[in-house]
């Protein structure tokens, strides 16, 4: 436990938060343009029926695409995210680990 450096972490956190935040808003783009894409590919189907518009529109190479462009998206997020996680969580042992060591000196007093 000596090796962790609560400093290192919150560095890690300052440095990869933009990314972070960054890898969420496109994917949150991504999900709200897949419907935009969505009624766009509809309206371009020469199908009568509704069904059949969104039948053509899921199945079109664009909007196939954006599905790909949004599970690539999704993630990049998740990776920083965990990767956030993990050094909060370092964070949180070095705080524990600190005031564990602190009761031990009191007690040896």
């Amino acid at each position: 436990m000596a090796d962790i450096d609560p400093n290192k972490a919150v560095e890690f956190i300052l440095q990869h938060s933009g990314r972070f935040a960054k890898a969420k808003s496109e994917r949150v783009y991504l999900e709200n343009f897949l419907r935009s894409k969505k009624s766009l590919l509809m309206s371009q189907s020469t199908d009568q029926t509704i069904g059949g518009q969104e039948r053509d529109a899921y199945k079109h190479p664009e909007y196939l695409a954006l599905l790909e462009g949004l599970k690539e998206a999704v993630e990049v997020e998740e990776t920083l995210k965990w990767k956030l996680i993990a050094a909060q969580a370092r964070i949180d042992i070095f705080r524990t680990v600190e005031a564990s060591n602190r009761n031990q000196d009191k007690a040896a007093r």
